[in-house]
């Protein structure tokens, strides 16, 4: 069962912290708060939407340094930047990197609230792509090679027959294969079957 969204709070100020956990918990948000960005590096991100609410200016890793390292984790939790010392180029480096904002102290707590629950929504939006793309190539690699081979022929336009002639086979036994992969992939039609290995192969090798 998928946990309860969770708002991480990095701020080397504690009463900043202790501020932002007030407002959001008043609002029925989960919150937990770092002092550091290698403490929060050492907290095992839970399975459930998540936001990070990140300082630029931190002691150790800054906040836009550790934007790139978890990039580099394969981290994709949606970032919302607050700095009491921001300029343009910052911000315009922290959006272009992926931040969902990026606030300038003294902000608005609806300001916050808004990016946070756009970050929760776009990160709980992440997680459903993700999961029906792993729920697709299950399904995919539950198919035999050769069946594999068929529906990749289907999905690039060949007829049966086209693909019965390349493979040295009878037609029948293409629609054989080709039946019984559709019903492995509960794909209803071939127009939903090539919507379901291109997004298996826009996320990689299936």
């Amino acid at each position: 069962m998928t946990q309860a969204p969770m708002v991480f709070v990095v701020d080397d100020d504690p009463s900043v912290r202790s501020s932002l956990k007030f407002l959001m918990s008043s609002v029925g948000l989960q919150v937990e708060s770092f002092d550091s960005a290698d403490a929060l590096l050492k907290r095992k991100i839970p399975d459930a939407p998540s936001c990070l609410v990140l300082d630029v200016r931190l002691r150790g890793l800054s906040g836009l340094d550790f934007q790139r390292e978890l990039a580099a984790r394969n981290c994709h939790m949606p970032i919302i930047f607050i700095t009491g010392h921001g300029d343009i180029p910052m911000s315009v480096r922290a959006m272009k990197a992926g931040a969902v904002e990026f606030l300038t102290k003294p902000f608005r707590d609806q300001d916050l609230l808004d990016a946070v629950r756009i970050a929760l929504e776009k990160d709980r939006e992440r997680r459903e792509r993700e999961k029906e793309v792993s729920d697709l190539k299950e399904r995919f690699n539950s198919l035999t090679p050769r069946e594999q081979k068929v529906i990749s022929m289907v999905v690039s336009g060949m007829l049966n027959k086209q693909i019965a002639d390349q493979l040295g086979t009878a037609e029948n036994t293409v629609k054989v294969h080709r039946s019984r992969a559709m019903e492995k992939m509960h794909a209803q039609s071939v127009a939903e079957l090539v919507k379901m290995i291109e997004k298996v192969e826009s996320s990689g090798e299936p």
